[in-house]
């Protein structure tokens, strides 16, 4: 069996060290960690009293609401493309009287 290649890094999240292992770049893995720290950090800001798991449930539920709110944005803008293209594919057809009567006024 071949060995996939997986990138792997270590990051911080909230003062805890894990590893990471996946397809995405190490770069890209630190960004998302970071993220999370920073949501965790922000929820801590306005409730210090917090332990560090209500804290990582809080930050997954701001993130998933963001992440709803952006995949219902993006599917209306998908939406809006859509009806766009379609306008632009079919012609608007002028009836043929308009038609007749701008060639009698030539």
């Amino acid at each position: 069996m071949p060995k996939e290649n997986k990138e792997r890094v270590t990051v911080e999240i909230y003062g805890q060290y894990y590893t990471m292992k996946g397809d995405s770049s190490s770069s890209h893995m630190r960004m998302v960690a970071g993220y999370v720290d920073d949501k965790m950090r922000q929820i801590a800001t306005g409730n210090p009293r917090l332990d560090t798991n209500k804290l990582a449930v809080l930050a997954a539920i701001n993130m998933a609401d963001e992440y709803f709110r952006l995949r219902m944005e993006y599917e209306e803008l998908i939406a809006l493309l859509e009806r766009s293209t379609q306008e632009e594919e079919d012609p608007i057809e002028e009836p043929v009287e308009e038609i007749n009567n701008k060639e009698d006024k030539e």
